[in-house]
């Protein structure tokens, strides 16, 4: 009986774990961060990695739509969280994909897609505040705003955020381009690892359509661990 076989060398590296294609490189967001050199894309990379967000979603948050401490008015998440409002009217045409109510009563955000926040988010979102957003934002409302150039505080669009990751991403060197929707793929697959592969726990904490979409883009079991080997070499007899 053969007891071994060569290494196929077109496998991935020992310890590499990769359930969809389009997810970021392993280790993006600490070779990401040191290369984005204002606060609003340092917010853009952590809002990006420590949730499911799409890049429409996040680019038409307004400052109403965040609700960043324990037990917001809204009534609908104890946790700090997020609402993703979809909006045809941004001035920078970003728009939520999904489309769930939601209403504002007495100045308060209620409905749409929520979001929970994440301590690293909250802490990114005051230095960018505190810093950049204080000094040019224009008064429109909206939580990215551009920081040169002519259109000085006004929206910052999509395709300038998609335009700072990719060039991020060469500064550091990562291999393939980097998408804004890979951070999303990548959040869901290190919950279903963090959950012991629940794909329900998921659905809540990525705001997917459904339990079953998760398992069958993210659900199938890493090839190349432990335990998927160990559970062949008992069905091949390997195993007493």
């Amino acid at each position: 009986m053969i007891a071994s076989v060569p290494s196929n060398p077109l496998a991935p590296r020992q310890g590499t774990r990769r359930r969809h294609p389009k997810m970021l490189p392993d280790g993006a967001r600490p070779e990401l961060l040191p290369v984005v050199n204002i606060a609003r894309d340092r917010m853009v990379v952590t809002w990006l990695s420590d949730t499911s967000l799409r890049i429409g979603g996040l680019t038409g948050l307004h400052l109403v739509d965040l609700h960043l401490r324990e037990n917001a008015v809204c009534g609908e998440c104890r946790s700090p969280h997020l609402h993703v409002c979809h909006r045809w009217g941004n001035p920078n045409r970003a728009a939520a994909k999904t489309k769930p109510d939601w209403h504002m009563t007495g100045g308060v955000i209620s409905g749409g897609e929520i979001y929970r926040v994440s301590p690293a988010m909250i802490s990114s979102y005051f230095e960018y505040m505190t810093t950049e957003y204080a000094k040019y934002a224009a008064g429109h409302g909206m939580l990215l705003i551009q920081l040169s150039g002519p259109n000085l505080g006004e929206p910052w669009s999509a395709d300038a955020a998609r335009g700072m990751l990719r060039r991020a991403g060469l500064r550091a060197g990562l291999p393939g381009r980097i998408k804004p929707h890979a951070f999303r793929h990548t959040f869901t697959s290190a919950i279903l690892d963090a959950s012991g592969n629940d794909s329900f726990v998921a659905k809540e904490a990525g705001n997917w359509a459904s339990a079953q979409t998760v398992d069958e883009v993210y659900g199938h079991p890493d090839q190349h661990s432990p335990e998927f080997i160990h559970a062949l070499r008992t069905v091949w007899g390997e195993v007493e």
